[in-house]
């Protein structure tokens, strides 16, 4: 079986299995998204998602966060880890989104790119998810999954990347990451993975060895 043919039976199980899909992360506003997927980092989307519950109260837009004060944004994000990092490229990103980019999140990669804190993980992300570009999300579960299905053997995220959207209709590349990642928590996680209840199973690499 080709890696086409591979992606394509993948696409479409996973498409039955988890026909409505979205991020996990909750927001209101581009700018929230990038903020709450930089708070993602090393945490999880459920903590996530209980801190910007208020947060996004308290600072609700880039001129908010870009004057915020440095110590009481770290204590507002403490529990997501790594917050004194967080916290110093939240308020340096939201100073450039100002003065380069009119206080809007850009929707090219190479402009966010250019964001502190903004990596194509979170890139792919906003362009996918705000922008309704073509994107792959290459995380822990893209790169686990897309490995054991054998759609890639590279284990860099860009490699990734580049490998999936070879592979994926436009159309289909995000909404397969955020399939990839349900599926992951639901079956085939990482300590324990369901092979034989697997709907992915008699296809998949992992499976078949």
């Amino acid at each position: 079986m080709t890696k086409k043919d591979r992606a394509k039976r993948a696409v479409a199980a996973l498409k039955a299995l988890y026909p409505d899909v979205r991020c996990t992360l909750d927001y209101d506003t581009p700018l929230h998204l990038l903020i709450a997927t930089q708070l993602a980092a090393q945490c999880t989307d459920a903590r996530v998602n209980i801190v910007t519950k208020t947060l996004f109260e308290k600072y609700p837009d880039a001129n908010a966060f870009a004057n915020a004060d440095f110590d009481e944004l770290c204590e507002d994000i403490r529990s997501t880890g790594f917050f004194r990092n967080k916290a110093k490229n939240i308020i340096a990103c939201c100073k450039k989104i100002l003065s380069d980019y009119d206080g809007k999140v850009p929707d090219t990669m190479d402009a966010l790119l250019t964001l502190a804190g903004t990596g194509r993980k979170t890139a792919n992300l906003i362009l996918g998810d705000i922008f309704k570009k073509p994107a792959v999300v290459v995380d822990t579960h893209c790169t686990r999954l897309s490995q054991k299905i054998g759609l890639t053997e590279n284990s860099a995220p860009e490699k990734i990347e580049k490998d999936l959207k070879a592979l994926l209709p436009p159309e289909e590349q995000l909404d397969f990451c955020h399939r990839l990642v349900a599926h992951g928590r639901a079956v085939c996680t990482a300590r324990s993975p369901k092979c034989e209840i697997c709907s992915l199973n008699e296809f998949c690499k992992s499976y078949k060895k």
